[in-house]
């Protein structure tokens, strides 16, 4: 990886991290996770996509790595997910948490099934 390459990987991924905190700000307040879930299913979708572009070189590798690493890496979060998760199981909403983590599996895993297909 060149040093110029690594950059953008990182002003990408920098990017991207504000992207979804503004997220999470527009989001604030609401009693479902729709924050985190609006930026994985994003991700998910983009990473698909990049994933189908790149099959028929229409993305070139350093493209991808950019967009993928740094675009994705930056905008989606297990780890707030994750966090999101566990406070609802103790508050007590642990249906609100079950529906959350289907949701996001689902729908993460269906976007990027579909853009890969239409893109490739």
């Amino acid at each position: 990886m060149t040093p110029l390459l690594a950059l953008a990987v990182v002003l990408t991924g920098a990017a991207a991290a504000v992207v979804r905190y503004l997220v999470s700000l527009a989001f604030a307040g609401r009693r479902l996770p729709w924050a985190v879930f609006t930026v994985n299913v994003v991700g998910s979708l983009i990473g698909g996509a990049v994933l189908g572009l790149s099959e028929r070189a229409a993305v070139s590798d350093d493209l991808r790595l950019v967009l993928l690493t740094g675009l994705c890496g930056g905008l989606t979060t297990f780890s707030t997910f994750s966090v999101e998760t566990v406070e609802l199981v103790q508050a007590g909403r642990t249906r609100v948490a079950a529906l959350s983590v289907a949701a996001n599996v689902v729908c993460g895993i269906g976007v990027a099934t579909l853009a890969y297909l239409v893109a490739r």
